[in-house]
């Protein structure tokens, strides 16, 4: 099992970082206490082996040579890796004004910029044994989000998942589609009595459309055109897209369109396939 532990002053990103390792697969956790932190990860599903919590001011003992004991027995059992989230005092008093939290040392009737000065006083242990310290003073959050991915997977891609979906127009049209075809300028099948009661999953319409000049160079040129954008859309941290392909009854040329394309991706990308208007959907 790996623990990554999210660490850093108020203010400084650690939500975001959270919602990056989410995005890469890992099991988070946001504000575990401390002394819960060996029973939640004996709890953890083995088979869900990448784990990320945060631990803060907001879940530290008031000894911190306590959290240093904890992190040297957990480096014993499994892969512990610590992130250190940081930023200038400046930066965070300009972030707290715009969204005007309470800091969670604000009970102790400190001003925010005292506040600021004790938390990380009180985080330095921490911040010490981390593997990696980002400032996100001038980050962004799409730059904070690679910094990460660059980190933990030696790339700023995402590991895009590709949704295709197939769809009948005379139903309904998806609402989730990032990019939507049209194909019913193809050939329709349904207008073949043998063909009307089969899918474009089966055999008789395949070999049908395989057979139509104008099928294969519509799936040409749709992959061609993702084969030049899926590059962009990596860099860009998009996890996933949907790209629908819409026909008239949802049955035929659309089915068959979605899984040629799906299919030449595969090799590639994750790919999910979602036939809308069959039954047994993929």
């Amino acid at each position: 099992m790996k623990l990554i532990i999210i660490s850093g002053r108020s203010g400084s990103g650690k939500t975001i970082a959270l919602h990056v390792l989410e995005d890469l697969g890992y099991n988070c956790i946001d504000g575990v206490p401390y002394q819960l932190l060996e029973q939640l990860l004996d709890s953890v599903d083995p088979s869900n082996n990448k784990v990320a919590i945060s631990l803060d001011i907001r879940n530290l003992p008031h000894d911190i040579a306590a959290i240093e004991t904890l992190l040297a027995a957990l480096q014993n059992k499994i892969e512990v890796e610590i992130i250190y989230l940081d930023a200038m005092t400046s930066a965070l008093i300009r972030r707290y004004s715009e969204t005007r939290r309470l800091h969670p040392l604000s009970k102790r009737k400190l001003s925010l910029s005292q506040a600021l000065d004790l938390e990380q006083e009180l985080l330095l242990p921490i911040k010490n044994i981390a593997s990696l310290t980002i400032d996100t003073t001038t980050l962004s959050i799409h730059n904070l989000n690679e910094h990460l991915k660059l980190h933990l997977q030696g790339s700023t891609k995402s590991n895009l998942l590709i949704i295709f979906q197939s769809f009948g127009f005379k139903y309904k049209v998806p609402e989730d589609a990032d990019y939507m075809f049209d194909v019913r300028f193809l050939p329709n099948p349904h207008w073949i009595p043998e063909l009307q009661e089969h899918t474009g999953l089966e055999k008789p319409v395949k070999d049908y459309l395989r057979s139509q000049p104008m099928v294969e160079q519509t799936i040409n040129q749709i992959e061609n055109l993702f084969h030049s954008w899926l590059p962009y859309l990596e860099t860009n941290n998009r996890n996933y897209v949907t790209i629908a392909i819409g026909c008239t009854g949802g049955k035929h040329r659309s089915v068959y369109v979605t899984e040629q394309i799906a299919a030449r991706f595969k090799p590639h990308y994750q790919v999910q396939i979602e036939h809308k208007c069959l039954k047994g959907n993929k």
